[in-house]
């Protein structure tokens, strides 16, 4: 059984196991506008909660991607590279951007879930 997380940086995680699905939210695109290119982390980076683990450009905008929590970095998304416009089709689900091997799941109480993040971004509106 997954869960989901959401950061005040607008990246969610979707974790199963000790496993983590990080990407950016629907907010988050909405922001950006049209992405046109994606840097993604290399398989085996090791990755600090908070810190950079890539970058969205988009027509508007380059903005960094944060871990929302510290891991190793098991698989990126492949696809993104060819495709950066999926960030803005489907943000929270096919567009992923990496997964991650949780190295403290004690982190994952930073992080606000889906209430609290609408709640979050309904504020911040």
């Amino acid at each position: 059984m997954s869960k989901t997380y959401y950061s005040e940086d607008h990246e969610w995680i979707e974790v199963e196991g000790d496993i983590g699905t990080i990407g950016v939210t629907n907010f988050a695109q909405e922001q950006l506008g049209d992405v046109v290119f994606v840097e993604l982390p290399e398989v085996g980076d090791s990755l600090d909660q908070g810190g950079e683990a890539g970058v969205v450009e988009s027509v508007k905008a380059a903005s960094e991607v944060y871990a929302p929590v510290s891991g190793e970095v098991t698989e990126v998304n492949d696809d993104l590279a060819d495709n950066p416009g999926m960030v803005n089709d489907e943000p929270e689900d096919g567009a992923w951007f990496f997964k991650l091997k949780l190295s403290d799941p004690a982190e994952l109480d930073d992080l606000m879930d889906a209430a609290a993040y609408k709640k979050f971004c309904k504020d911040q509106a």
